[in-house]
């Protein structure tokens, strides 16, 4: 029996990995985080039992596992994006390694290489940005010593925010003096989804931009000079020397 950490990917059904979609279809127990997946991403299961656990704390979350275990049932475990990203697996994986449950990761598409994608554009660009930083903004969960956004901004990277749509203001007054007024970014609200929808601007307008379209939520926060540049090298990946 093994716990299947499966990433759906950032919405859109046909995101998920050919092995994720193989285990959904055939393990007898999937557990879902149905706030963020899409239902789609099940169709054609054969599962006996299938849990939404949006609203299931993590020892709710924890006995199913431990109860499939006992039955000798594999589970998929379905998280949105990548679990290893803001997946919230690490807890979960504590409580396994404690009850010698075996356990198993599989990557998945994340909300930042969507948005990417829908913005058609390439994150890392020769001689404007060779770094990403994915991050997230301070709410309930506070920020380790080093990690405040203010602290991330002095390298001026491409930046790929999290959870903090909601705060955009605070964010661009942390952002401007590091990346300045004209510096592009992009706000996509559930990138790949139906509903996907995206606003552009500049660090100087954006928050406008954001909080006239009322995104409060489910949106990431890409900040960076590669957004819309021209005036950057060709890579030597393909010179003809």
């Amino acid at each position: 029996m093994t716990v299947y950490f499966i990433g759906a990917g950032p919405g859109d059904p046909e995101l998920i990995t050919v092995k994720g979609q193989r285990l959904i279809r055939s393990c007898p127990v999937i557990l879902f985080a149905g706030s963020l997946v899409p239902e789609a991403v099940l169709a054609g299961h054969r599962a006996e039992s299938v849990v939404n656990t949006a609203e299931l704390d993590l020892d709710a979350i924890v006995a199913l596992l431990r109860d499939a275990h006992a039955k000798g049932q594999d589970v998929a475990r379905v998280h949105s994006g990548d679990p290893s990203l803001y997946g919230a697996i690490g807890e979960q994986i504590r409580r396994l390694n404690a009850l010698a449950i075996p356990y198993e990761i599989v990557p998945g598409v994340t909300a930042t290489a969507a948005t990417a994608a829908t913005l058609g554009c390439e994150l890392t660009l020769p001689g404007i940005s060779q770094t990403v930083i994915l991050t997230r903004y301070a709410t309930k969960t506070s920020m380790p010593e080093g990690e405040a956004l203010a602290d991330l901004a002095r390298h001026r990277a491409t930046m790929a925010i999290h959870l903090g749509v909601r705060h955009i203001e605070r964010i661009v007054a942390d952002l401007i003096p590091y990346y300045g007024v004209d510096c592009p970014v992009a706000v996509v609200f559930r990138a790949s989804w139906p509903d996907e929808e995206k606003v552009i601007g500049m660090l100087g307008d954006i928050a406008g931009k954001v909080l006239s379209k009322g995104i409060e939520r489910t949106a990431l926060i890409v900040v960076g000079r590669v957004l819309g540049a021209e005036g950057f090298a060709d890579s030597s990946l393909y010179q003809k020397a």
